[in-house]
C-alpha cells in the first residue's frame, strides 16, 4: 500500500465534501493533516468552525493526527504557519476551498467577481506562495489545485467561477516547471462529484454515483512521493479518471503583408481550424515551434 508516513498535508475547504474526503483518505494512509475550513455557506457567506472540527475528530477517532484551522484562505500564510507550528513541516497542499455565486454575466456585480477571485485564485496563490520556500528547502513537495469543467469548457452563469478555475491550471503549469528541479510536483484536477456546489445544478439521482471519496484516490496518488506526474490536468469523478492535453491544428502559414490579409485569413479558415493534422504541444518550447520556424530557427 502507498503510505504518507511523516508527511504533513494542508487541505483547504476540508470540512465538507471533496476536502473532507481528501483529508480522511490521506490521514488513513499516515499523513498528518491540517483541516482548513472557514465554514462559509455555499455562496461564501458566514463562518462555522464545526464542520472542520468534526473532520478532525473523525481522523483522531480513527487513530490519525489532525488539527483544525479556521482561517480564510486569503490569509494563506497563517494557514501554512499553523501547519509548521503544529507539525514542523509542510509537504502536501490541496487547494480545494471554493464556493459558487452563479449569475448571468450582464447581471454580475463587482462583488460577485471579486469574492470568488479572493477565495479561488488569490487564496490558492497565498497558500502555495507561503509553502513554496519550505518545499524548496526540503527538496520535496506536492500541490494539487482544483479546477472545474466550468473553466475548461465554459458554462452559463459561471464567468466568475470558470475564469478562476481555469486560472488555477494556469498557475499549475509554470509552477510545475519551476518546481521540478526541487522535486516539487504540481497538478490540477477537475472533479465531478456530489457536493454542496454541484447540488445546486444537478439532482440527487444524477449525483448518486459521484461520491466525493471516489475523487480522493487520484489526489492521494498525485501527492505521493513515488508519483512523477507534474503539470497535468485530470478529469475525475465516479471512478473515471482521464488526462487532458492541448491539441493544435496543423494551421496555415500565410503572407499577411498585403492589402488582402483579412481575406486570406477568411479563405484559409477551413485549414486553420482543421484538426485532421494536429500536434500536442507539451511545453513552452514545443508551443513556440511554428514561430521559431518563422524566425529562421533562432
Amino acid at each position: 500500500m502507498l503510505h504518507f508516513d511523516g508527511k504533513v498535508a494542508l487541505i483547504t475547504g476540508a470540512g465538507r465534501g471533496l476536502g473532507r474526503a481528501h483529508a480522511l483518505l490521506l490521514a488513513s494512509r499516515g499523513a498528518r493533516v491540517v483541516v482548513n475550513d472557514l465554514g462559509t455557506s455555499g455562496a461564501g457567506t458566514g463562518a462555522d468552525a464545526s464542520p472542520a472540527q468534526s473532520v478532525v475528530d473523525e481522523i483522531r477517532a480513527a487513530g490519525g493526527e489532525a488539527v483544525v484551522n479556521g482561517d480564510s484562505v486569503v490569509d494563506g500564510g497563517r494557514i501554512v504557519e499553523a501547519a509548521l507550528d503544529h507539525f514542523g513541516r509542510i509537504d502536501l497542499v490541496v487547494n480545494n476551498a471554493g464556493f459558487l455565486r452563479d449569475v448571468a454575466f450582464h447581471k454580475m456585480t463587482a462583488a460577485d467577481w471579486d469574492d470568488l477571485y479572493q477565495v479561488h485564485l488569490l487564496g490558492a496563490f497565498r497558500i502555495v506562495h507561503a509553502a513554496w520556500p519550505r518545499m524548496r528547502e526540503q527538496g520535496y513537495g506536492r500541490v494539487v489545485n482544483t479546477s472545474s469543467a466550468a473553466g475548461i469548457y465554459g458554462n452559463f452563469g459561471q464567468v466568475n467561477y470558470g475564469s478562476f478555475k481555469l486560472a488555477l491550471h494556469g498557475m499549475t503549469q509554470p509552477l510545475a516547471v519551476e518546481g521540478k528541479a526541487k522535486n516539487i510536483h504540481v497538478n490540477t484536477i477537475a472533479p465531478a462529484a456530489d457536493s454542496r456546489l454541484t447540488r445546486t445544478v444537478m439532482t440527487a439521482e444524477q449525483l448518486a454515483p459521484m461520491r466525493a471519496e471516489l475523487v480522493s484516490p487520484l489526489v492521494a496518488w498525485l501527492c505521493h512521493e513515488t508519483c512523477t506526474e507534474t503539470g497535468g490536468l485530470f478529469e475525475v469523478g465516479g471512478g473515471f479518471i482521464a488526462k487532458l492535453r492541448w491539441e493544435r491544428s496543423g494551421g496555415a502559414y500565410l503572407d499577411l503583408t498585403g492589402g488582402n490579409a483579412v481575406e486570406q485569413v477568411a479563405e484559409a479558415w477551413g485549414t486553420i481550424t482543421d484538426f485532421s493534422k494536429c500536434d500536442h504541444p507539451a511545453g513552452f518550447g514545443e508551443a513556440m515551434a511554428p514561430f521559431v520556424k518563422l524566425m529562421g530557427g533562432a
